[in-house]
């Protein structure tokens, strides 16, 4: 059974309602019936919404018959991180605590979507609380990465991911704290982007860290990923951190023209890298040199100390985020609490699974009196050096290319039990997220065994029409 969505972009879906090729209402109930069919293969949709995707597709048909614009995303199938709230559609964040959440209102970035025709067909597992870098900390089993059922689609996203490689959804919406959107898209073979810090509206998303999440889109292609942000991207009053920087056309600098663009290879970002993956990155650098780039060799010095500042300041965000999760409101709260202490106690320790524990602690003891210096502050300065080392190199290059993670989709259960070598799997990933600058996964080829690699491309902040550019540009000339 092949997907009903398999050729399909988000341009030609909306020129196929418009030319009445089909409807809407046809295109949403055969992709909820593949999805369904296909998702015991991968675990990768937690929720579906029949009636809200059937009702959103109706929409779309009447506001055709009608003569009215029906949407730049009309009647696209879309599937939602299970961190972004849906109001009426249960929102789990891949937890036993808010197993059966419902949430009384719409994240920005999902009331953007509908508004513009799109169809949300389910919400998408994820690591609990998106922490995990290979989405097996969720509470409801892990997602299995649809190019290899044995091998992990990578995470937090993975489910938001794979649905898009599995065709199960055209396009998706992940979110990114550590590299949670590239480091997916990478290990499943799709585009992933995670926007400026500010760009999208984080009203509605699950906080984690909250200086450090990001809203996302996945798509099979650059185009289709540049068209969902577009649509969601823009200045929200109901985020504080939400830029008004104005939000150009994406998909209007996609005019393949990147002759005379410099671009940037950071030595750091070579090192403890994979072969095979190494050698796809460079393949990939050397297909751009042939459309008129400029390479030059670069340096980050302070990309050493990426990965330990990212989990001092994460941990922290989310020790402090996370204690709203006690029992007294929306969670589920411990059946065997006598006291008031114990309902505390017994909800978290219940519900909470290792790695968010994990976290929480390290969390806490970093901001405990007489650590906070030691440990957060001296995280901060970090921060601000590699933001640094990143405005440095953007006034030499337009742009910098390197790995998205030193190797491709690993096995099922293969670093499960042994924390630290997953959190320097985001090595590559994760000083994007510090400095706050837009950033990018594009396929770059396959390994021997058959997985994919994604090549990144990190542009300077509210630069994500540069970066579009240079993805489109290499997926047209490498097919």
């Amino acid at each position: 059974m092949s997907s009903p969505l398999h050729g399909l972009s988000i341009d030609s879906i909306r020129a196929g309602l418009l030319a009445k090729k089909f409807s809407a209402e046809e295109l949403t109930r055969q992709s909820l019936a593949f999805a369904e069919a296909e998702n015991p293969k991968t675990n990768a949709y937690l929720t579906f919404s029949q009636e809200r995707a059937l009702a959103a597709a109706k929409a779309v048909d009447a506001k055709i018959a009608s003569g009215d614009d029906p949407g730049a995303l009309a009647g696209v199938p879309i599937a939602v991180k299970d961190v972004i709230v849906t109001r009426g559609l249960r929102t789990t964040c891949g937890s036993k605590l808010l197993a059966n959440y419902v949430p009384p209102y719409d994240a920005t970035a999902v009331i953007r979507l509908e508004q513009a025709g799109g169809v949300i067909l389910g919400k998408t597992n994820c690591d609990e609380f998106a922490m995990g870098s290979s989405n097996e900390n969720s509470a409801f089993g892990p997602v299995r990465n649809p190019v290899a059922l044995d091998r992990v689609p990578g995470g937090s996203s993975g489910g938001s991911a794979a649905v898009v490689a599995q065709g199960t959804a055209l396009v998706s919406l992940g979110s990114d704290t550590g590299g949670s959107i590239r480091q997916p898209a990478s290990f499943c073979g799709i585009s992933g982007v995670t926007p400026t810090y500010g760009r999208v509206s984080r009203y509605g998303l699950t906080a984690f860290a909250s200086s450090l999440d990001h809203i996302g889109p996945f798509g099979k292609t650059t185009r289709d990923a540049a068209r969902l942000l577009e649509v969601i991207a823009g200045h929200d009053k109901m985020d504080a951190t939400s830029a008004s920087a104005p939000v150009p056309n994406y998909v209007a600098a996609l005019d393949g023209n990147v002759k005379g663009m410099k671009l940037g290879l950071p030595r750091e970002y070579f090192e403890g890298l994979a072969s095979e993956t190494g050698d796809l990155v460079m393949a990939a650098v050397e297909e751009l040199k042939k459309l008129g780039c400029e390479v030059r060799d670069i340096q980050l010095p302070h990309t050493p100390f990426a990965v330990a500042a990212y989990y001092i300041i994460a941990t922290a965000e989310a020790s402090a985020n996370l204690a709203r999760y006690d029992g007294v409101r929306y969670t589920t709260r411990s059946a065997s609490a006598g006291t008031l202490t114990d309902m505390y106690r017994l909800t978290r320790e219940e519900g909470f699974g290792d790695e968010c524990k994990r976290r929480i602690m390290l969390g806490t003891y970093v901001l405990s009196a007489g650590y906070y210096d030691a440990y957060y502050l001296k995280a901060q300065k970090a921060r601000r050096l590699i933001t640094q080392d990143f405005e440095q190199a953007f006034e030499q290059v337009d742009a910098i290319v390197a790995p998205v993670s030193p190797f491709p989709a690993f096995k099922l259960g293969e670093m499960v039990n042994d924390p630290t070598a997953m959190y320097l799997s985001d090595i590559y990933t994760v000083t994007g997220d510090l400095a706050g600058i837009p950033c990018m996964s594009v396929p770059c080829g396959l390994t021997a065994e058959g997985l994919p690699v994604g090549l990144q491309i990190l542009t300077r902040h509210f630069n994500e029409s540069t970066m579009f550019r240079i993805a489109d540009a290499y997926e047209k000339a490498s097919n």
